[in-house]
């Protein structure tokens, strides 16, 4: 069995890995993330996963299904599997957040991008095709 590393870096975000889906029999998974100043993935959806969010310190804008949200401290948002979503941090200064995902596994995605050093938007078609193993499928861009 592969464990998952309890600490990546991609993109500028550290991921630090609390609880993965190796360790919850996939029930679910856990990592505290570090997303610097107005950075954010592109538009996408999770067909396996509900993901909840924990903004422990920093700004971050949430959109979800044509909606937005502004979320500080102490705030957090679900999102269900099936909704299109993205979030961007705001302000100059990093967030933090805690992220739970259900059932667990996804964490594995930040895993195979940080190893492979992809880049986004540079290396889209094998970020793309990594996604798709994962469920997860872009639909357009970040905010």
């Amino acid at each position: 069995m592969v464990r998952t590393p309890r600490e990546v870096q991609w993109m500028g975000t550290t991921y630090r890995f609390s609880l993965t889906g190796e360790d919850a029999q996939r029930a679910l998974g856990a990592w505290e993330s570090v997303v610097p100043a107005s950075a954010g993935p592109p538009r996408h959806v999770h067909e396996r996963e509900d993901e909840t969010f924990f903004i422990q310190s920093g700004e971050v804008q949430f959109w979800m299904q044509a909606r937005s949200v502004e979320l500080g401290p102490g705030e957090s948002l679900f999102i269900r599997r099936g909704a299109e979503h993205t979030f961007r941090v705001l302000g100059e200064r990093p967030a933090r957040m805690l992220t739970v995902v259900t059932p667990g596994g996804l964490e594995s995605f930040f895993v195979d991008m940080a190893e492979k050093n992809l880049r986004i938007p540079d290396d889209m078609a094998e970020v793309v095709a990594i996604a798709a193993r994962y469920g997860v499928t872009f639909t357009g861009p970040p905010l």
